[in-house]
């Protein structure tokens, strides 16, 4: 009797996503989708741009937990009330995603500003957009790479899919985003000097119905399996405080 009583305890003690209750609702960039289920499997997802997902949240969209591929977004929720304090759990890169075929003969950054190639970038509202716009100031390159853009995405998803069915011949996304097409597409790298600082950030939002389990999840992507999960998927990993 005792045991049947500590089980019932146990489980009761157990946030909703974990034992078999109404699972919560993680809002998280797209560049996370394959990742994230792979930490937690519990959690309803809803995967897309970082802006997009503010937005709805601002506008009172039910949600437990957002993550962002850029800072600027969870840290206004922040500022606005609309958050509890986010937490850095991951980094990344930029690279170039050509076709297995490699059409038009692309190996360097440079390359993207030579006349008929078709570029895909994504939007300059959403995290990939805005990084890959900094690259190329850096690099110097930006009137001429961007007269080759073809199309502006609103998510990394939609880049890699046109690049991975050769309907361009290059695009900008994040590392890890190759990892899924890699029998598809190459990837050229992005001189490290030239990258911009990309972080990610989780956190829970303020007005969630199941703060417990939204917590719990949070502390699942930054724990240690978490992290190792991360680091196989290919994201970079912040300096544990």
């Amino acid at each position: 009797m005792k045991r049947l009583l500590a089980v019932v305890v146990a489980a009761l003690a157990l946030p909703a996503s974990v034992s078999g209750g109404t699972p919560i609702t993680v809002l998280a960039a797209a560049s996370l989708t394959d990742v994230f289920p792979r930490i937690s499997a519990s959690p309803h997802y809803s995967f897309a741009g970082s802006n997009q997902l503010a937005l709805q949240i601002r506008q009172g969209a039910p949600a437990d937990v957002y993550a962002a591929a850029s800072p600027k977004y969870t840290e206004l929720l922040y500022r606005d009330g609309f958050l509890l304090k986010p937490v850095v759990f991951a980094t990344n890169k930029l690279i170039i995603l050509v076709p297995k075929s490699n059409p038009a003969n692309i190996s360097t950054a440079y390359d993207l500003r030579r006349d008929g190639i078709k570029l895909v970038i994504g939007d300059r509202t959403v995290p990939i957009g805005a990084y890959t716009r900094q690259i190329l100031d850096t690099l110097g390159i930006t009137a001429d790479v961007m007269k080759n853009v073809v199309s502006q995405e609103t998510d990394v998803k939609s880049i890699v899919t046109k690049v991975a069915l050769g309907e361009a011949d290059a695009g900008l996304v994040y590392r890890t985003d190759a990892k899924p097409v890699a029998s598809r597409t190459k990837s050229i790298a992005v001189p490290d000097w030239a990258q911009p600082p990309i972080r990610y950030e989780v956190a829970v939002v303020k007005t969630s119905s199941h703060l417990v389990a939204a917590r719990a999840f949070v502390k699942q992507v930054v724990s240690k399996r978490g992290r190792v999960l991360l680091g196989q998927a290919g994201f970079g990993l912040p300096m544990k405080k």
